[in-house]
């Protein structure tokens, strides 16, 4: 189904004259007229292209929720509104951090004119729950950052933000059923949405989810040129950690027998989003395409074991701690960025993913 928007375009070009008029400085990329993508005067759900732009938008969204809340931009001078009502979506609520009060995401309600409204199927939402990347200002730096380590250490299922989104998360599927909600994220944003996938995955509820430069822990070892180089030092990884991965689950599974949480999420495949140029998440295009040359050499039990386990959740494992790493999924359509990027801002950006011009990769790893 395909519905024509452009009713709120005036909308962001009277919010940034207004905030201009107060003396506030104001970011191109936050002004939804000069940032946004204008171009989609017809949105049609059937088109990935499409689904992808608005899903990366509603994470700007909450963004300029949060920056608008720093700068105490309101009103008429709101810069954020604009990133849903043009897709006619509303805030259904903000979800706001209980350390820092600061704004990381939103539930967001699709409320369509009668006018656009028809019974035919589609793959529109009902509601998309986002969730922002870090943000590097003043009110909001200190806990987003907090919240980046945690990613490394595996811990982000610990932290209050996480439980927040999570209960959330939960809230809006037992009031709507699972079919009509999306989750999406961006960076910060992309590991809370993907733990919080990976969390429902394991009751059997599959959500769909747009994660746009989710981090991934790992050596960079996609950014290695030399193609031998790299795939040498990818089966050397792997069988490291499939022969860490078999000692460690050997011990721990002598007097118990438990069903492997790797499998049972194979059945869900988020939309995962990377850009080469990004060392925070290039990681994935290796840790799926690695797979595949594993089995071609006659070796993929090895890689099958080694590709649900991390060196340092093993290690912290042995030491008596359990850690889940977060970053590792089984099945995913990855979504590659090809289209040459000036320098690591703009691989790292969630603008770059509404562009009209994307020149992608686009391939599904199934799990087995």
């Amino acid at each position: 189904m395909q519905w024509r928007l452009g009713g709120h375009q005036e909308a962001a070009p009277a919010a940034a004259a207004a905030a201009a008029t107060f003396g506030i400085m104001v970011s191109e990329r936050e002004d939804f007229s000069l940032s946004g993508p204008l171009h989609l005067t017809i949105v049609d759900w059937n088109n990935a292209h499409h689904r992808r732009s608005v899903a990366a938008s509603l994470v700007q969204g909450v963004r300029i929720l949060e920056r608008d809340r720093q700068v105490n931009r309101r009103g008429s001078q709101a810069l954020a509104p604009p990133w849903w009502e043009f897709f006619h979506f509303q805030l259904h609520r903000q979800l706001v951090d209980d350390v820092d009060s600061s704004i990381f995401g939103a539930i967001y309600e699709l409320k369509p004119p009668e006018s656009h409204y028809d019974n035919s199927v589609d793959e529109s939402p009902c509601y998309v729950i986002a969730f922002r990347g870090t943000i590097t200002k003043p009110g909001s730096v200190q806990r987003d950052l907090e919240l980046d380590m945690s990613i490394i250490r595996n811990r982000l299922h610990e932290t209050s933000r996480f439980e927040t989104a999570i209960q959330a998360v939960r809230n809006v599927v037992a009031t709507v059923g699972e079919s009509n909600v999306w989750l999406a994220g961006h960076s910060l944003g992309a590991a809370t949405a993907l733990l919080a996938g990976k969390t429902m995955a394991k009751t059997g509820i599959f959500l769909q989810a747009f994660l746009f430069n989710s981090p991934f822990i790992s050596a960079p070892i996609e950014r290695i040129k030399d193609k031998r180089v790299k795939h040498g030092l990818r089966i050397a990884s792997s069988v490291i950690t499939a022969g860490l991965a078999f000692t460690t689950k050997k011990k721990s599974s002598q007097n118990s027998r438990s069903v492997d949480p790797f499998a049972t999420l194979s059945a869900w495949i988020p939309f995962l989003f990377v850009n080469p140029g990004d060392p925070f998440c290039a990681e994935y295009i290796g840790y799926f395409e690695h797979r595949k040359k594993m089995d071609d050499i006659g070796i993929g039990a090895i890689e099958r074991l080694a590709t649900k386990n991390s060196l340092g959740s093993l290690l912290m494992t042995a030491m008596g701690r359990e850690s889940e790493p977060l970053h590792l999924i089984p099945s995913a359509n990855l979504i590659v960025n090809l289209t040459p990027c000036q320098d690591f801002r703009e691989a790292h950006g969630i603008y770059q993913w509404w562009r009209p011009d994307l020149h992608m990769k686009s391939k599904l790893y199934n799990y087995r």
